[in-house]
């Protein structure tokens, strides 16, 4: 699914991401850990091709994307969510899904029908403003108009951030459905342990722009080996 070899990135001509490998499978999660300014959202901006990869190579399906653009590796089947959500919040919930049918507007009312199945929250909100939602349901539509380009890898960008718990738990039901019944592979950032241990298959520490640490969710004192990396006693 995607294949990235030696990869260094960063802002610049300040390295932050420093000979960086990462494989990821069909329908596999891997979350990704670590303290604030470690390299989480630049490993995600670097794959989606928001930066420049300094060295280094990324492969999304076998084929090489280092040097793509940004709107072509979306049509390769990347999608990504980052943090902040970046919905147009003067437009309508409707017209936001409408914008992530990138792929193919003309089969964009059938695309969005699909994706409002695994969101019912947001059908009664269709032609409310993306402004007026609360920061749960933004966070929702901003994940729904993310599966409108029908990618088949996400990157999701620290999801969990000042959202209710129970809408916490309606993205954890939908990712598992979509990885279950749609075979779709996730790239996740989050300091939320618990969240990651729900979802993930694989969880990487990331410190000072590499990956120093693979820890297995289910594997005993796991929860405690995560802490250490996010600053967390005991």
């Amino acid at each position: 699914m995607l294949d990235i070899n030696g990869l260094s990135s960063g802002y610049g001509r300040v390295p932050v991401l420093r000979d960086l490998h990462l494989e990821i499978g069909a329908a596999e999660c891997v979350g990704f850990l670590g303290r604030n300014g470690m390299g989480k959202t630049t490993l995600l901006r670097a794959i989606m091709g928001e930066l420049p990869a300094w060295q280094g190579r990324i492969a999304k399906s076998g084929a090489d994307i280092t040097k793509a653009p940004t709107r072509m590796r979306a049509r390769a089947g990347i999608g990504y969510v980052p943090q902040g959500k970046q919905l147009f919040k003067a437009l309508s919930v409707r017209e936001n899904l409408r914008m992530g049918c990138v792929k193919d507007f003309g089969t964009a009312t059938a695309q969005i029908e699909k994706v409002l199945q695994l969101f019912p929250r947001l059908v009664r909100l269709l032609d409310r403003q993306a402004g007026m939602l609360s920061g749960g349901e933004q966070q929702l539509l901003a994940l729904a108009r993310c599966l409108c380009g029908r990618p088949d890898l996400i990157l999701l960008d620290e999801p969990t951030e000042g959202i209710q718990p129970s809408i916490c738990d309606e993205i954890i039901d939908v990712l598992i459905e979509l990885r279950r019944n749609r075979g779709l592979s996730i790239i996740l950032v989050e300091q939320d342990i618990d969240f990651l241990w729900q979802i993930c298959d694989r969880v990487l520490a990331i410190d000072k722009g590499s990956i120093v640490r693979t820890i297995d969710p289910k594997a005993p004192g796991s929860t405690e080996d995560a802490k250490t990396f996010i600053g967390i006693e005991g």
